[in-house]
């Protein structure tokens, strides 16, 4: 605990140990396999993972990690200890290789590297006593697989799926996903869009640069975008009510612009959209169907919360990836926060909103009562 105050990070990361890819290679002979022109990465179908040259390059694999000493996010205990450091509760961890699970072209290969995933996952979880929470990846491009894989991950414990921005050849909104939608909402397993460059989804504007950096600048936020304006304008919360969604890695401060340019639109000419939006976009973040991540040093915070509450905002460490701010993560939200936001508006984006989206446990007696208080 940081000072008093509940941390749940919303969006950490695993490291999958050279253990998972051994299972990897040895359950899947002749489709993965290790990459020949770097000591890092594999070759999945043929294309390799991370791709880290050309257009929408990715992250050199021998690149991605934060170099700040004492860092070992290669173990449960290893992360835990790193989360101590940092003043972190509770972490909820996203994939690391694992996002790639969508763009994987055989079904049967998509939903057995995510079952083989999810299962891991859910070891790595457990093993962290309560304070680890893992969430699973789907071969969504298989609806029906998606929806058998997720429905088996909702049974191990994983507390959230990961979802594309886009897919191959459809959007977010395409109505062959609603299957998949319902049995979320139906699961009650909230979605978490995450995209990352250099793993085959979709390049979005991406693909004027090569070099990493710049595809950086602007892969995340026009991923996030684009979903956002798929989910929202192409009506799909208005068919999945009880469908919660969070935006992830792109930052905050776009949302209040962006959800004001959707209103515009909404407005103006919103009944060009056949089967979408019923709704002002800004009452789909009431609703609680639009959830979304902060850096910890986001200048914008307290614009958000003006415009749209201190409901939609989680905050989000990065942990251990190089544009992290560990082990100052919850030092710097802080500090940010400090005569800027109130201590209760501070609680939720600090950890109850995370608590609540993802419908973690109630959190200790003492964290409890500090929630109460602020």
């Amino acid at each position: 605990m940081a000072e008093g105050l509940e941390v749940v990070d919303a969006d950490a990361h695993v490291v999958e140990p050279v253990s998972f890819f051994a299972e990897l290679f040895a359950r899947f002979p002749d489709d993965v396999g290790v990459r020949a022109d770097t000591q890092l990465g594999v070759t999945v179908e043929g294309r390799a993972y991370p791709q880290f040259t050309g257009p929408g390059a990715g992250c050199p694999p021998d690149k991605g990690l934060t170099d700040a000493p004492g860092v070992d996010p290669h173990t449960a205990a290893g992360v835990l200890k790193d989360a101590d450091v940092d003043g972190i509760d509770e972490m909820v961890m996203f994939p690391s290789f694992g996002l790639c699970v969508p763009t994987l072209r055989s079904p049967v290969l998509g939903a057995g590297v995510a079952r083989l995933y999810n299962e891991w996952a859910a070891e790595f979880a457990a093993s962290g006593g309560g304070r680890l929470h893992a969430t699973a990846v789907v071969p969504i491009e298989h609806v029906e697989l998606a929806i058998e894989v997720m429905t088996e991950a909702k049974g191990l414990g994983l507390v959230a799926a990961v979802i594309p921005p886009a897919l191959a050849t459809r959007n977010l909104d395409h109505p062959d996903l609603d299957p998949f939608y319902a049995a979320a909402a139906d699961l009650d397993m909230p979605l978490g869009v995450h995209g990352a460059p250099g793993i085959h989804l979709p390049k979005i504007g991406v693909d004027r640069f090569d070099n990493y950096i710049q595809v950086h600048c602007i892969s995340f936020p026009f991923d996030q975008m684009t979903a956002m304006t798929a989910l929202v304008s192409g009506g799909v919360f208005d068919r999945h009510p009880r469908l919660r969604v969070a935006f992830l890695e792109a930052g905050a401060g776009w949302l209040p612009w962006f959800i004001e340019r959707l209103t515009e639109h909404f407005e103006s000419r919103g009944d060009w959209i056949g089967n979408g939006w019923r709704r002002p976009p800004a009452e789909y973040v009431a609703a609680g169907n639009v959830r979304i991540t902060c850096e910890p040093d986001e200048q914008t915070l307290p614009t958000l919360i003006e415009a749209l509450g201190d409901d939609c905002v989680m905050f989000a460490s990065d942990y251990p990836h190089w544009d992290g701010a560990w082990p100052r993560a919850t030092a710097e939200l802080r500090e940010h926060a400090e005569g800027r936001l109130s201590a209760g508006s501070l609680a939720k984006v600090a950890g109850a909103n995370a608590r609540a989206f993802f419908g973690l446990k109630a959190p200790g007696r003492k964290a409890a009562e500090q929630f109460e208080v602020g």
